[in-house]
């Protein structure tokens, strides 16, 4: 019987989007375009996933360029993978706002182990865009910031969410990073593909880490009251 970890590793291994992209816009697949990034990605899940347990769905928007989009694992920059994961990586270090309040929260909540014992984190696209920002480098793109966009990778997000949801993933109540237009998202496709009971919307990490960082300890705790709000396993 294949372990959660098994089912995570393959299906990252195995993602990818071949389809149409609007002019400019450019798809992030780490476990296509970074070196070490499978092997990385899959010594994490072995970690922390290598058992049969269930667990609740969280989904983010898309993975950025110095969390996700490096490590393979959402939220998770490299320099939090050393720091809280305990796993090796001698790359550049990687910093990204998002991961430092996850992380904060996740210790807050009694260390990464037991955080992921209970809760599977990924986006309602597993891979990021990019375009070309003010002086031509590339700057986060996300998959609701044109309709264009949203139109074209619509069945890849819903293939890849009905993937992840064999993984073991309880579906009374699923938890979306987002109050605004990712939870918009995908309160409608839960109205439509009936995935979930029930969506819990918490402010997305880099909102909180932006624009409301003097409150960043009221937000880990309304982050811990809304998890331990659904049963452990």
């Amino acid at each position: 019987m294949k372990s959660f970890a098994d089912k995570v590793i393959n299906f990252n291994l195995g993602i990818d989007y071949t389809g149409n992209l609007p002019d400019g816009i450019q798809i992030m697949n780490p476990f296509r375009e970074e070196n070490g990034v499978p092997e990385l990605s899959a010594a994490f899940y072995r970690k922390f996933y290598a058992d049969n347990l269930k667990r609740y769905l969280i989904l983010g928007i898309n993975p950025g360029r110095f969390g996700g989009g490096v490590t393979g694992i959402p939220f998770t920059d490299s320099k939090r993978l050393v720091e809280n994961c305990g796993l090796a990586y001698d790359k550049k270090v990687t910093h990204e706002p998002s991961s430092v309040f996850i992380y904060e929260m996740i210790t807050a909540f009694g260390g990464a182990a037991a955080f992921y014992k209970k809760f599977y984190i990924n986006s309602i696209s597993p891979l990021g865009f990019t375009s070309a920002g003010p002086k031509g480098r590339p700057i986060n793109y996300n998959y609701y910031d044109s309709k264009e966009l949203t139109n074209s990778v619509y069945p890849f997000m819903i293939e890849s969410i009905e993937k992840q949801l064999q993984f073991g993933i309880f579906t009374d109540t699923c938890f979306c990073f987002g109050t605004g237009k990712n939870e918009k998202f995908l309160r409608k496709l839960n109205e439509e593909k009936k995935y979930f009971k029930n969506v819990i919307a918490l402010e997305h990490p880099r909102f909180i880490m932006q624009y409301k960082s003097k409150s960043k300890e009221f937000y880990i705790d309304k982050y811990l009251a809304a998890f331990n709000s659904v049963p452990d396993n």
